[in-house]
């Protein structure tokens, strides 16, 4: 499930991140432990190898391979490409979130184009909206694993009511070796079609405005696709893995202390314990970890997507927009400022100090 901690820093205060630190659900600590203790494991037990089981000429040769290490590890370009890296990775996360198929729009178009307090009426909104709830439901279970999980053939999803028997059957029926994620967008539109002859759908701009409104919730159905089908090039997630992994590689070697006694530049003190190597190893290692988990927001991680809830959350609210809201208003009365020459709604004590701030004017306002 999401982590959210928005609460947490609604103000800014001295510290105010300090608190996210300890929390270990969907934390850097969870993702990147493992690798951590490895690298301090083989840190450790080089440096081991170094003080207790080399010879003094083996020693001499480690101490130069260590120098030479150090000196040249600065040369792979681990800050650039895996900045460059992780902002794409990021920038494509959060498009991919905005392509989700909502039907909110699409649900208040039909609640006002659609009309019928009948049962043929409600029939039409109700399976108009499930068309296209049906339409999200099968590009997720292509791109998400928790929705595959879910609804693994189409029978489950004609057991969970988003398509009917007989509709099953002209899915089934229908041949094309590609993704049908889109068949139920077709239907919408046929149904769409015979409402308009009907009348329950009066003019021709009604119609439109609905045809419109689909094909967005469409395009975003099929850019998910597109998402899942066209991944960031492999050369570049390779270039930058290996430019860190191998990066560190050489910081295994090149960061290690060496005899203060032998009088190497740079090595006057021995910690044993690589203190900033391991800070540096937890910035970069890091970075790429996010990377790792944002590039497919439709796993299981702990940030991913939650793709059952939205599915959940879409079907609920558009059938109750389309269906029990459907003409149902409340009655029409005076609102509580209707006489008022300046409308302004309350303030509690808590902003009540609002009040005696100026409104703002702009800013050549107060210039004399």
């Amino acid at each position: 499930m999401t982590v959210t901690y928005t609460a947490r820093v609604a103000n800014a205060r001295f510290g105010g991140f300090s608190q996210l630190l300890l929390l270990w659900r969907g934390s850097i600590y969870k993702l990147l432990w493992r690798e951590l203790l490895c690298f301090l494991a083989f840190y450790m037990a080089l440096s081991a190898t170094y003080r207790f089981v080399l010879t003094e000429e083996q020693k001499r040769y480690f101490e130069k391979l260590v120098i030479y290490c150090d000196q040249y590890a600065s040369l792979i370009p681990v800050s650039f490409v895996l900045g460059f890296y992780v902002t794409l990775v990021v920038h494509r996360w959060w498009n991919q979130y905005l392509c989700m198929p909502l039907p909110d729009a699409l649900m208040c178009v039909v609640a006002g184009t659609v009309h019928g307090r009948d049962e043929r009426g409600r029939l039409y909104r109700r399976t108009l909206m499930r068309y296209a709830g049906l339409s999200a439901v099968l590009i997720l279970r292509s791109v998400s694993t928790a929705v595959f999980k879910r609804f693994p053939t189409i029978d489950h999803v004609v057991e969970a009511g988003f398509m009917t028997r007989e509709e099953r059957k002209k899915f089934e029926n229908l041949n094309s070796s590609y993704n049908k994620y889109w068949v139920p967008c077709v239907w919408f539109s046929n149904l769409a079609a015979q409402a308009r002859r009907e009348g329950r759908i009066r003019d021709n701009s009604a119609l439109k405005l609905l045809l419109e409104e689909l094909n967005v919730f469409r395009g975003k159905c099929g850019m998910l696709f597109h998402y899942d089908w066209i991944s960031v090039p492999l050369v570049y997630t390779q270039v930058v893995t290996i430019a860190v992994y191998s990066y560190f590689l050489a910081c295994l070697i090149g960061r290690q202390f060496l005899d203060p006694a032998q009088g190497y530049k740079d090595h006057n003190l021995d910690l044993c314990v690589p203190i900033f190597t391991l800070l540096q190893f937890f910035f970069y290692a890091g970075w790429l970890k996010v990377a790792e988990q944002l590039i497919n927001p439709f796993g299981e991680d702990d940030d991913d997507f939650e793709t059952n809830f939205l599915i959940d959350r879409n079907f609920q609210v558009s059938m109750l927009a389309v269906d029990e809201m459907y003409d149902d208003l409340a009655m029409l009365e005076k609102d509580l400022y209707w006489d008022a020459a300046e409308a302004r709604a309350p303030y509690t004590a808590a902003t009540a100090f609002l009040l005696q701030q100026p409104s703002f004017q702009g800013s050549t306002f107060d210039i004399t």
